[in-house]
């Protein structure tokens, strides 16, 4: 056995270990949520919830505009999706929330997308509108660029979702993907909180949205950072030359490549949330654990995909790869290039053609 593959094994099994336990955290924090609204809601003590704060800071609304949802959201039970449309984690829910919003919209349910962006390209509204038509989102979305209404929330984590009561109060609240039937079951019990309330009649909801869900490789690679500044604390970039902020730097082919770091090669310009590619031509290398790769892209470029020093096989492509093991990237955003039933150690590498062409994170799943 190969030492890469042997230490691959070895980092995975304490990433692993590491994720099994933040995973517990937030199990625990869900569960007491969902504790937190059982019973008969006319003897619920709401004095230790707190209120949803306002949405503050907003500076589009897709969807929608500021008076109409203000009328929209008074006396609704409404969830709060604080989301971004190129993190990978954010998209995999999505069609459990539009699932919920195609349900529960005429019973009583407001769904507001927050999107707080993580790149400078997802501050763009046109960019955010083509994500929303992309994923039939049809209920309100605020773009919330300066991230004040993150903020208001306290948030740290993409996705994320709280649920308040028709009365305003936040009674669940859920970090990440995963906890698809706890969560309807919170909005179902909500909804009928707030038609006892209003003496409105309706009848019980017992089922629930039943969508595969996506099962995630316990041990795999961490998201990979290109930016200096987004990489700051994270021992990603394997290239000796290292980051040099703001600068152009010659990055050579490096004689050896770890697990969960990446290797640029050609000419590459070190901005905080990217690399740039000032070269015509240039590659991407790195050794990844995992059963998918995403890659968060801007500007124009042909991607020659190699798996272990072969083009990506037809089993392995994913649903972005345009023809053969080449993908075409145009608009600024996520990319699904490998797609596989079981995860599996692979040294992928990148040939780019593209002058202009951005990188931004590998995301893994």
């Amino acid at each position: 056995m190969k030492s890469e593959i042997k230490t691959a094994i070895i980092l995975a099994v304490v990433i692993g270990v590491g994720i099994a336990a933040i995973s517990v955290a937030f199990s625990t924090l869900d569960q007491a949520s969902v504790a937190n609204i059982s019973g008969d809601s006319s003897q619920i003590d709401k004095s230790g919830f707190k209120k949803a704060p306002d949405l503050v800071g907003i500076a589009h609304y897709l969807n929608t505009t500021p008076e109409e949802l203000a009328q929209e959201m008074e006396g609704k039970v409404i969830l709060y999706d604080i989301w971004t449309y190129s993190c990978i984690n954010c998209i995999r829910t999505l069609p459990y929330i539009t699932a919920w919003d195609d349900k529960y919209s005429d019973q009583g349910l407001l769904i507001i997308g927050i999107h707080s962006p993580e790149f400078e390209f997802e501050k763009v509204p046109e960019n955010v509108k083509m994500s929303i038509e992309k994923h039939g989102i049809n209920y309100p979305v605020v773009m919330d660029n300066e991230m004040e209404t993150w903020k208001a929330f306290e948030n740290r984590y993409w996705p994320r979702k709280y649920i308040a009561d028709h009365e305003g109060y936040i009674r669940y609240d859920h970090i990440g993907e995963g906890g698809y039937q706890e969560t309807e079951k919170v909005i179902q019990q909500l909804i009928k909180e707030r038609s006892d309330a209003l003496g409105i009649q309706m009848a019980s909801a017992s089922s629930l949205v039943d969508i595969e869900e996506f099962e995630h490789t316990l041990f795999r690679t961490p998201e990979l950072y290109f930016g200096y500044y987004f990489a700051q604390n994270r021992n990603q970039l394997g290239s000796e030359e290292g980051f040099q902020p703001e600068k152009t730097v010659v990055y050579k082919e490096s004689d050896k490549i770890e697990l969960h770091k990446f290797y640029p090669i050609g000419t590459w310009k070190n901005h905080e949330d990217s690399m740039e590619l000032i070269s015509e031509t240039g590659e991407i290398k790195l050794l990844y654990n995992a059963k998918e790769v995403n890659i968060v892209t801007a500007n124009n470029a042909e991607l020659e995909m190699y798996l272990d020093g072969e083009p990506l096989p037809e089993q392995y492509s994913g649903s972005d790869i345009t023809s053969e093991n080449t993908l075409s990237v145009s608009e600024p955003g996520l990319y699904n290039i490998i797609t596989s039933e079981e995860s599996a150690s692979h040294v992928l590498e990148i040939k780019v053609k593209g002058m202009g062409f951005q990188i931004f994170t590998f995301t893994f799943g």
